[in-house]
């Protein structure tokens, strides 16, 4: 009897070894400029194994195991040339039981300088996914996952919004004039709530199986692509999901920041959030250390990226995801939180591999200074080079707001985005920041601008026109608002009309909107369509003149295409002086208004109608 459950046990403990739970990345490519690949592989006691492996142009460089017996870190070496195919890796544990892992390296489909990032002739409409449209309602329930429920009147809740909903809609985003697609993180989060937002990661290898499979997320790659439109990644470097599942058993004893104090049930350290630290040069060690390694919140696990075997595991799933998808960008969330030696690695990687590529990094900072520290080619004192082509414009969508809002004066009103955009000697390159009217963290545009319609075409018409990348939000176009709560992220974050069945209004088709919503469908659907073709706005110089008497003028120039953009804040008609714009060349040539198509002559004035946004164009067709 004795023996029986000896020979039971040794069967049990050899085939529970055998079984590996994983190896990331899933696969890999042949044809990169860097020749190595990490594979984490992770397995009930795979650090006592010995791997080995036989393909022509891949070797084993080196073998480390991890602080936890169930991992193993191989670096492989995979030659220039080698060809793509499926090989086996061999695990020999010591008492020369031996099983196997087929891995496999595929062929590129794409050349390196195909992926083209997006740039300042796009447009990027915004998604939640969760809160767009729901196209798969087979989808909506895991019971294998934490949060089974489905409530629409749950503002932090699921509501069952999903990839086939956008795939069902493609069309629309098309026709609205949008040339991008960034939706917020689609990859699994599987947390016991308020899983629906997306960056509490549990898995970066795995589409949550809510929104869809990798499959319909290729899908909606390619038929973006087809639409002649990009897709842009919502990527998080900074953290995971305390749901994640490594957190069961880390592989080292440093891979996420104040480990000790998350196994121990210690209190954990939540980031100072002081930003400010990382360019500050009187900054105390204590503070700076905080502020990058402290958890963002206590839900989310602060990766460790000083680790190396982290880091190069970061480096590679965005890699990873790049090659899958095809995208045509990252946007890369909690940018300062995360070590930014780190990060200047992370987007060197990406960018010598994908040299037309394009990333942005969200830095939620009103100073222009610190903004411009991230960009790649800053002048700083610090000699930093993040290798980060664009940052998010928080400083200039504040300065929007805000001149629409005030009352003028001398240096209230217009004067912010006079003055703000006067910023932009300090930045190395202003066509690739992405500036933006609101987002999914912050009250909806029409909410900022106290519900009022022509602020709020003021401020979109303005934007749209900057040297910049456009972003706008989905549901910005029918106006959509969180005045009933401001601040609520899941009250902004509400449900597009029409992307439900049942829905009574369908903004999708007009149907149900407001005379209003119409209007700013229409408007931004003209301005839209128009930037799609114009070379002044992509790339053309810009002038601008300081406000008067509450107008503020603000031109773009390229070969003999001028846009004009007039913004007027009084409350009665006006009478504009032409004369002060003389060195624009108009006088005598006939312009086009961009939204209305009526044509005039610019001449000695020009009459404006009580508050509102004139676009013009010397563009006729």
């Amino acid at each position: 009897m004795k023996r029986l459950l000896f020979v039971f046990i040794l069967f049990f403990s050899l085939n529970s070894f055998a079984q590996i739970e994983r190896v990331e990345p899933l696969h890999w490519w042949v044809g990169f400029q860097v020749t190595e690949l990490q594979l984490l592989v992770k397995g009930n006691g795979i650090g006592s194994s010995a791997p080995t492996l036989s393909y022509k142009g891949v070797s084993i460089e080196s073998i480390q195991k991890g602080d936890s017996p169930n991992y193993l870190f191989l670096n492989l070496n995979i030659e220039k040339g080698t060809k793509p195919g499926k090989f086996e890796i061999v695990f020999k544990q010591k008492n020369k039981k031996k099983f196997k892992y087929t891995y496999e390296l595929k062929q590129r489909l794409n050349k390196p300088d195909q992926y083209i990032g997006f740039n300042s002739a796009d447009v990027i409409y915004l998604i939640t996914p969760d809160r767009f449209s729901n196209g798969n309602t087979a989808n909506d329930i895991n019971t294998k996952m934490r949060e089974k429920a489905i409530n629409r009147n749950d503002n932090y809740g699921r509501h069952g919004g999903d990839i086939k909903g956008i795939l069902n809609h493609l069309d629309y985003i098309n026709d609205m004039g949008f040339t991008a697609i960034w939706s917020t993180p689609l990859l699994i989060n599987d947390m016991a709530e308020s899983s629906y937002h997306g960056y509490a990661i549990t898995d970066f290898y795995q589409v949550d199986p809510r929104f869809g499979s990798l499959e319909e997320y290729i899908e909606l790659s390619e038929k973006v692509k087809e639409k002649g439109m990009k897709l842009v990644m919502d990527q998080v470097a900074n953290h995971c999901g305390s749901e994640h599942w490594w957190m069961k058993d880390l592989p080292f004893n440093d891979w996420i920041n104040y480990q000790d104090n998350y196994l121990n049930n210690d209190i954990l350290k939540t980031s100072n959030h002081r930003r400010t630290t990382n360019q500050d040069p009187y900054a105390s060690q204590i503070d700076a250390n905080l502020m990058t390694q402290g958890w963002f919140v206590s839900a989310m696990p602060d990766l460790n990226h000083n680790n190396p075997f982290m880091a190069k595991y970061v480096i590679q799933n965005s890699i990873w995801w790049i090659e899958t998808l095809g995208l045509g960008g990252i946007r890369q969330d909690t940018y300062p939180y995360s070590d930014k030696k780190f990060m200047a690695s992370w987007a060197g990687s990406i960018m010598k591999e994908y040299p037309n590529f394009s990333i942005v990094g969200e830095e939620w900072s009103y100073n222009p200074l610190l903004l411009g520290y991230w960009q790649n080619g800053a002048n700083n004192n610090d000699g930093y080079q993040s290798n980060l082509k664009s940052v998010m414009d928080f400083p200039m969508q504040k300065n929007i707001v805000d001149a629409l809002n005030e009352e003028e004066s001398w240096d209230k009103g217009l004067v912010k985005i006079y003055e703000g955009l006067a910023n932009d000697f300090h930045y190395t390159s202003p066509l690739d920041i992405m500036i933006f009217p609101d987002n999914h963290d912050m009250d909806r545009i029409y909410t900022q601008l106290h519900n009022d319609l022509v602020l709020t075409k003021m401020a979109l018409g303005y934007l749209l026109a900057l040297p910049r990348i456009p972003q706008i939000y989905y549901g910005t176009e029918v106006l959509i608002d969180n005045s009933d709560k401001p601040g609520d992220h899941g009250l902004i974050r509400t449900d597009f009309p029409g992307g439900w069945g049942g829905d009574t209004i369908d903004a999708f088709t007009g149907s149900g909107l407001t005379d209003d919503q119409l209007e700013m469908q229409h408007f931004l659907k003209s301005v839209l369509n128009y930037r799609k073709k114009s070379e002044a706005i992509h790339s053309g110089a810009t002038k601008h003149f300081a406000p008067e008497n509450g107008i503020y003028t603000f031109f773009r120039i390229k070969d003999e295409e001028i846009v004009v953009l007039i913004l007027n804040k009084n409350k009665s008609p006006m009478s504009l002086n032409l004369d002060r714009f003389e060195e624009i060349a108009l006088k005598g040539k006939v312009l086009k208004n961009i939204i209305s198509d009526k044509k005039l002559v610019w001449d000695k004035t020009l009459e404006l109608e009580a508050k509102g946004i004139y676009l013009f164009s010397t563009k006729l067709d």
